[in-house]
């Protein structure tokens, strides 16, 4: 009898250290959990975080790099200005995220992907590219680009419009463009050959929004 005690005791000595272990693995949060449903959000890099939730009290504010010594005058002034008006905005975080926004929304067009598109451009842009993926399809032609690589992304000009931060960048990118007719056969690049671009986009975010995503409000071709 006294042996089978001993058994039931270590027993449910053993399930709780299983189930701390498990609780110790799984059932922690590290911060990096993907939320549901929203898969773009959870991939890309943010270009700017999030607010604090209604009722959090201040958020603690980590300490942003300065601003480039080099910077032209009114670019400066008008980072300042967005930094005022959101104190998590980071010129280094927003770069790498726009530079991965680039990628995305380049791509998604390529691909014709009109879905992936609408959460990351505004309407008006989404207008654009819509119609020029229908005339892209009403002729049969298919993309294949390929985006080698982004050399640079550059600020080129920022300011607060309203409640609206509003950052330009330039990028100098490496591509790969081809396009093909119905019968697969090129119509217009070479699969070979690189290609420099230089485009001008901007993005837009409201400062008091609790998402974190900039959209893209304006497209250009670099002079």
């Amino acid at each position: 009898m006294q042996g089978g005690i001993i058994e039931i005791v270590f027993l449910a000595m053993l399930a709780g250290f299983i189930g701390l272990r498990l609780y110790h693995v799984l059932g922690r949060r590290t911060g990096h959990e993907r939320p549901v449903g929203d898969p773009f959000r959870a991939t890309a890099p943010e270009l700017a975080r999030p607010g604090p939730p209604a009722g959090a009290g201040e958020p603690q504010v980590r300490p942003r790099a300065e601003l480039p010594a080099d910077l032209p005058g009114d670019v400066r002034a008008g980072l300042e200005a967005i930094r005022r008006a959101d104190r998590q905005f980071d010129l280094d975080s927003f770069l790498a995220g726009a530079r991965a926004a680039y990628q995305t929304i380049l791509e998604a067009f390529w691909r014709g992907d009109l879905e992936e598109l609408a959460e990351l451009v505004s309407d008006d842009v989404l207008a654009d590219f819509r119609a020029a993926i229908e005339d892209r399809r009403a002729r049969g032609e298919t993309l294949e680009n390929r985006l080698i690589g982004v050399d640079r992304a550059q600020v080129a000009a920022a300011r607060m419009n309203g409640n609206m931060a509003e950052v330009t960048v330039r990028f100098d990118a490496t591509i790969v463009a081809v396009t093909r007719n119905d019968r697969g056969e090129v119509v217009a690049g070479d699969p070979g050959a690189r290609v420099e671009t230089h485009d001008v986009w901007t993005f837009s975010r409201h400062v008091a929004s609790p998402d974190p995503v900039w959209l893209l409000v304006a497209t250009d071709v670099a002079a």
